[in-house]
């Protein structure tokens, strides 16, 4: 159950991006701010230097399509100074590249690679944006809702292996 979070993090986040911070949330006793695309490098990087989020534990992302803003990427993160935990999740749109996180946190290089091959997502300022988890010719972005795994699956078989499909 998701409920409103009003502590003392979540007021410095508030004071310091004002309307970038669009809310703020607690779930199974997690809390996670939700921020605009727009000034995540720079809340990634306050959340690191300031606040002492030192591990980017996982970076992901999540279809909604038929929301405006299409996916929810979300970052979750580790402060070993205060054994805490806290996620960013920054609604955007399909079309939208939001600013890679690798100059904050390096081990974001292979995470938005794998949401670039999962879900379609391209990260501005990313140094090496490529496929890590399918073939380079591979054809669209499988953790799409609307992406179709039998069609892709059965092309890709019958071109690079020379079966008929590979179900």
């Amino acid at each position: 159950m998701q409920v409103p979070v009003d502590n003392e993090l979540v007021r410095r986040y508030r004071a310091r991006f004002g309307a970038a911070i669009l809310d703020a949330l607690e779930d199974r006793k997690q809390p996670y701010l939700i921020v605009d695309a727009a000034q995540l490098n720079e809340i990634a990087r306050y959340t690191r230097d300031e606040e002492k989020f030192d591990l980017l534990e996982d970076y992901t992302a999540v279809d909604w399509p038929r929301r405006e803003k299409r996916f929810d990427l979300i970052a979750i993160l580790y402060s070993f100074p205060h054994n805490a935990r806290l996620r960013l999740k920054v609604p955007i749109a399909a079309n939208e590249r939001p600013a890679s996180l690798v100059e904050i946190w390096p081990v974001a290089n292979w995470l938005e690679r794998e949401i670039f091959d999962m879900f379609g997502i391209a990260f501005a300022g990313h140094p090496d944006l490529k496929r890590i988890l399918l073939p380079d010719g591979w054809e669209g972005h499988p953790l799409r809702k609307d992406y179709d795994i039998l069609k892709q699956d059965a092309a890709w078989v019958r071109e690079n292996l020379g079966i008929d499909t590979g179900q």
